[in-house]
């Protein structure tokens, strides 16, 4: 019989889960950042191509491993479909609201994703949702309206963009708990197969010569958000995901800081009081989760940008 871990030692394990959390959530950022400043220039689809090329720099490797047939031994694969069609619009939209919107405030609208997520739990996954948790989601919705900054040009083209990109992330965490069964390689390898072709197809007609900097920035694209991915799986078997759930809200703290240093945004009040609120409501909703019931590590929110 194998002896126990001593508390000392588990406790070196979940803060190792932290660090890779806290890592893998700065190189999502960092790829949302770069993706912003190349799609000032690039089409989305273009970027969105040669992004998904980059991905298989780690993909491959893991393809290997796992064998090309677990790639079509798929369960459900109508929601696989669907599961790919929404992850394709989620990192779609998200690149064509960061070519006219300030970094963080495409990203305040995409925390929104689990609060989202919470609301169609109930519909989806037939999760019962109190009554506090659906005051939790309503507040949080007012946090999106308000970072919309109220007017009647609020919903602008881009940030329309951002909402339904937000929606389109959240249905793609309910379809993931749906497919808990299905390896990490294989549902994130379809997604880059889908939004590799959807990029092909957008680029038709807009492809720009690249230079050797810009060429590497789009591959990069891919194996930053591959490692990203890989990263917070891993803290995910390391750290129980009531401890890295909030560590998710970095993410808009590394929006704003690389915003403000590479494209000299500063978010304005409306974006600060909306993320703030949106922020509070979602660590609410999983509080109540937490209290009520164990957690789930698909229950964390994965960007996947």
């Amino acid at each position: 019989m194998l002896p126990q871990p001593t508390a000392s030692v588990l406790k070196n394990v979940a803060a190792m889960g932290v660090a890779l959390m806290l890592l893998g959530d700065f190189l999502f950022a960092l790829n949302d950042a770069m993706g912003k400043w190349l799609v000032t220039d690039f089409s989305v689809g273009q970027v969105l191509l040669i992004r998904s090329l980059g991905s298989f720099a780690i993909l491959g490797p893991l393809i290997a491993r796992q064998g090309p047939v677990q790639l079509v031994r798929l369960e459900q694969k109508g929601l696989q479909f669907l599961r790919v069609l929404f992850a394709t619009f989620d990192v779609g939209l998200f690149y064509a609201a960061v070519a006219y919107l300030p970094l963080a405030d495409v990203m305040t609208f995409y925390m929104a994703g689990p609060i989202y997520v919470a609301a169609l739990s109930h519909f989806f996954l037939n999760e019962r949702i109190g009554r506090r948790r659906w005051l939790a989601v309503f507040v949080g919705f007012c946090g999106v309206v308000i970072a919309l900054r109220p007017s009647s040009a609020m919903l602008s083209l881009p940030s329309l963009f951002g909402i339904v990109g937000s929606l389109s992330f959240a249905m793609t965490l309910v379809l993931n708990r749906h497919l808990r069964n299905t390896s990490d390689t294989t549902l994130v390898t379809w997604q880059m197969v889908a939004a590799l072709v959807v990029g092909a197809v957008l680029s038709i007609g807009t492809w720009q010569p690249t230079t050797t900097v810009e060429l590497a920035g789009m591959l990069a694209l891919g194996v930053i958000a591959s490692c990203a991915h890989l990263l917070i799986t891993r803290s995910l078997k390391l750290a129980p995901a009531s401890l890295l759930a909030p560590l998710q809200y970095s993410l808009l703290i590394w929006a704003i800081a690389l915003g403000y240093v590479f494209f000299g945004d500063v978010p304005d009040l409306y974006v600060i009081t909306g993320g703030t609120i949106i922020v509070v409501a979602g660590l609410f909703i999983f509080h109540r989760k937490n209290l009520l019931e164990t957690v789930p590590p698909e229950a964390v929110a994965l960007d996947g940008h």
